[in-house]
């Protein structure tokens, strides 16, 4: 999304004067203008979905059949890879919801809770695959390996495709990225099974099947870890990853005219939009709305805050009572 994004992101600056002084009746339109999903993000969903449902309904009958603890662990956490899909899809259809008088960011922030989720999920998954694999050490089965390598083999396939769907908006959207992780932990699982099959072809060694399943397993959850620790920071509010918030800072006391900024916060509202707020003192008196919505165009540009809201204080004597940094 580099160049259309940052396009969008433009004319979204422009569009919405009315931000920085908080009139936000503009913002119904602003909502759909700027994040309505595009069209081809909900067809990345659904054929992600399909192709997985049907993947792991085939590998759980070929798991079960043939005995092999690696195909039904991987059936299992391609399952959970289907109910992520859906989560992402859900949050990402109720964030182009409008805002409402109860819901006044709209809903965007279930794509935080969806993140968060998610990463829950993955966890869960890991934990019934290792249950399932420390019983397998005890009692190893027969397995048969020509099964395991076929299964599997498709099951790269199908996830290698449907995680090119989401390759592109996984660098912007965390909730994109969690289902792009997904799908590729699970191209690395499926390789893994197709490895253990052919060791057990050739020698006839079941114990390489658990053994297969705890390295997937570990795959898993290193590749998940940043999930889990991002999505939980986006829900305690932190200020993204992507934005230094000293630069921040230290743009807004650069403009013309401004003393000090204090009350500095800036948070997520969505997994991929940002919103500031802060107090800015301004001794040599009110400036125009061209300095609100130069500054709103700066940030939004800079470091891709849509959604400011700046208080302007005149009198640097006047204290305010939110100054000191420690109040909230």
């Amino acid at each position: 999304m580099s160049a259309p994004h940052a396009h969008h992101g433009h004319d979204h600056g422009h569009h919405h004067h009315g931000h920085s002084h908080g009139h936000g009746h503009d913002h119904g339109h602003h909502h759909g203008h700027h994040h309505s999903l595009p069209a081809n993000v909900g067809r990345a969903f659904a054929v992600a979905v399909s192709l997985n449902l049907a993947f792991v309904i085939a590998e759980a009958a070929a798991g079960y059949l043939s005995d092999s603890m690696a195909l039904l662990a991987d059936a299992g956490h391609n399952l959970s890879d289907v109910l992520s899909l859906l989560l992402a899809w859900a949050a990402s259809v109720l964030a182009s919801r409008p805002p409402t008088e109860r819901f006044t960011y709209g809903l965007k922030s279930s794509s935080i809770l969806a993140a968060i989720a998610n990463a829950a999920l993955l966890w869960v998954a890991i934990g019934a695959i290792l249950v399932e694999t420390i019983r397998r050490f005890a009692e190893p089965a027969p397995v048969t390996g020509m099964t395991m390598i076929v299964v599997a083999a498709i099951g790269i396939a199908v996830n290698a495709l449907s995680a090119l769907l989401f390759a592109k908006g996984s660098k912007d959207d965390l909730n994109l990225r969690a289902a792009f992780v997904h799908l590729m932990a699970d191209a690395a699982v499926s390789a893994g099974v197709v490895i253990a099959g052919v060791v057990i072809l050739f020698t006839g060694w079941t114990v390489v099947d658990p053994i297969a399943s705890l390295v997937i397993t570990a795959v898993i959850a290193w590749s998940s870890w940043s999930l889990l620790r991002e999505s939980l920071r986006m829900g305690m509010m932190a200020v993204p990853e992507s934005i230094d918030i000293a630069a921040v800072r230290a743009f807004l006391e650069s403009r013309a005219g401004v003393a000090q900024v204090h009350d500095l916060h800036v948070w997520p509202m969505s997994t991929t939009e940002t919103a500031l707020t802060a107090h800015i003192v301004m001794p040599g008196g009110q400036p125009g709305d061209d300095f609100l919505h130069t500054l709103a165009h700066d940030l939004d540009h800079r470091f891709k805050i849509g959604h400011p809201t700046i208080q302007i204080e005149t009198e640097s004597n006047a204290a305010c009572a939110l100054e000191s940094a420690a109040v909230v």
